[in-house]
């Protein structure tokens, strides 16, 4: 097939997904979507396999790329159907994150699926911000198994009820139903776009070019795992605790290079535990997918050829492949972070000159809200927000940014002091915070906020314990620091605050590099 046609090709079907974002950013009703851009969209082939993504959230995508067959695969499918869920232990990553699906039909064939996954402050949980202190999946929220949102074109009203949760205020109910219909609408503008892509190449050339577009992939993959040295490389990490009394957390994991592929091996990682830091398997194969794919050269296609070669391996049972009911809240956004760490410190063995020192480790989750008369939710937030990104052979770290597994933005402190009884009091660069070395790690992020009512706070954070890494001696990053006026927290905590209360939250810097 002609060289520059693929690319063409690759690059509309691409186009396809930065469309079908651009509506849902601009569709929703909460800051959660519409300004800090918490949300991904892919495409997927008939069976599920990954043709194309925008350059998004890679937990989400990965997580869906791995989990993605197993799903479309279980489901009787008629055109005009969007699939609805949430449950991690199905496809899923935390119950936040809901995933919208619908098949795409030309002549009484499906081609394959348009898909986009965001992250809803609000799903049921008791703590607002649905981000809660969990030991077990229920208490997150609502479980949402694979069930169709809308059958054969018509909206299934019962589950659209079910998924605004029960004791929420009208305002609340909403930005969430809005934010559901931008999910729909998202799918709708993909499906449009792919129909018509469609109909000019026609629908034995699409489904050709989706084939060569993966054996393309998976060539420059093989190409890219041909650079890392044959060999065991081995490296473990610990995240600083869950929460519900465990601490020092291991994660452990051996990087297996041949010819033929890479084996990431997780034996030796600590088992399951109490608290909310546990992964799906899905959510652990998108940090490995991550790593990996950060290897290969910019113009490599997003399709499932290019993890072809990656085999991975971990235990039932374990951190990486919890059981449920496990508790999971934590590990999509914390313990995905801390395997990116582990792998680029194996990996580093192998190829220094290519992998930087640890970033900032944490997506330091905060969530805020409150309850009031009857229970009933009057309004909840929630932010990841970012830190130092590790230095490298090629120069520093850059400050306060988001790394790795997240790229979403912050939430600018209008539209914060907007929609919630906030105010931000300080926001700005940690300065001194990256490690040391000829070229530093970047700076961490200060922002205190000033509570303007009654609210219930939920932190979960990491690395305030166990910095992160550098490269060479003395170059480890500053660990973070939460606060509530002026005294410590804990890296996990739910407390209840007052009219006058402020929050500090200091994110850690990265590693520094010393050659």
């Amino acid at each position: 097939m002609n060289s520059i046609a693929l690319g063409i090709f690759a690059s509309r079907i691409e186009s396809v997904c930065n469309e079908m974002g651009a509506v849902l950013q601009r569709a929703a009703f909460s800051p959660n979507i519409k300004d800090r851009m918490d949300f991904s969209c892919a495409v997927f082939g008939p069976k599920g396999e990954l043709c194309a993504q925008a350059a998004h959230i890679p937990v989400h995508l990965g997580s869906m790329t791995y989990a993605m067959k197993s799903i479309v695969s279980s489901v009787s499918w008629r055109s005009g159907d969007m699939l609805v869920l949430n449950d991690p232990f199905m496809g899923g990553t935390h119950l936040p994150d809901v995933t919208v699906i619908a098949p795409l039909y030309v002549d009484q064939q499906c081609l394959g699926f348009v898909a986009n996954r965001a992250h809803h402050a609000n799903i049921g949980s008791n703590v607002p911000g649905s981000m809660p202190l969990s030991t077990c999946l229920k208490e997150e929220g609502v479980i949402i198994p694979p069930c169709f949102l809308i059958k054969a074109g018509v909206l299934q009203d019962d589950v659209l009820e079910q998924l605004m949760g029960e004791n929420v205020d009208s305002s609340v109910r909403t930005q969430v139903e809005g934010d559901f219909f931008a999910q729909v609408s998202a799918n709708k503008r993909g499906e449009s776009r792919l129909l018509s892509l469609v109909s000019q190449y026609s629908l034995t050339a699409y489904l050709d070019y989706l084939d060569a577009l993966n054996d393309y992939g998976a060539r420059l993959a093989q190409v890219s795992i041909n650079q890392i040295p044959d060999g065991e490389y081995y490296f473990e990490d610990y995240l600083d605790c869950d929460g519900a009394g465990t601490e020092n957390i291991k994660i452990a994991a051996t990087v297996r290079v041949s010819y033929e592929g890479v084996s990431v091996d997780f034996t030796g990682t600590d088992k399951q535990v109490k608290g909310n830091v546990n992964c799906p398997l899905s959510v652990a194969a998108a940090a490995v997918y991550y790593v990996f794919r950060c290897l290969m050269p910019p113009h490599a296609p997003a399709c499932a050829g290019i993890f072809q070669h990656i085999d991975l391996i971990a235990e039932p049972g374990s951190l990486l492949n919890a059981r449920p009911p496990a508790a999971v809240a934590a590990g999509n956004v914390e313990t995905s972070t801390r395997i990116v760490d582990v792998l680029l410190g194996a990996l580093a063995q192998a190829i220094p000159e290519r992998i930087p020192a640890a970033s900032h480790g944490s997506m330091n989750n905060v969530a805020m809200g409150h309850r009031g008369d009857e229970g009933y939710l009057c309004w909840d937030y929630y932010e990841t927000m970012g830190g130092g990104m590790g230095a490298s052979v090629l120069g520093t770290g850059q400050n306060s940014v988001q790394t790795h597994m997240t790229n979403t933005l912050n939430t600018p402190i209008e539209s914060l002091e907007q929609h919630y009884p906030l105010r931000v009091v300080r926001y700005g660069v940690r300065r001194g915070s990256g490690g040391r070395g000829h070229h530093v790690g970047g700076d961490g992020i200060v922002r205190e906020i000033e509570f303007m009512s009654p609210s219930t706070v939920t932190l979960l954070t990491e690395r305030r314990n166990r910095p992160p890494w550098g490269c060479g001696e003395n170059t480890d990053g500053f660990t973070g620091k939460n606060s509530l006026n002026g005294i410590n927290l804990p890296p996990k905590c739910c407390i209840d605050v007052v009219e006058g209360d402020r929050l500090l939250i200091e994110t850690p810097g990265g590693g520094g590099w010393r050659g």
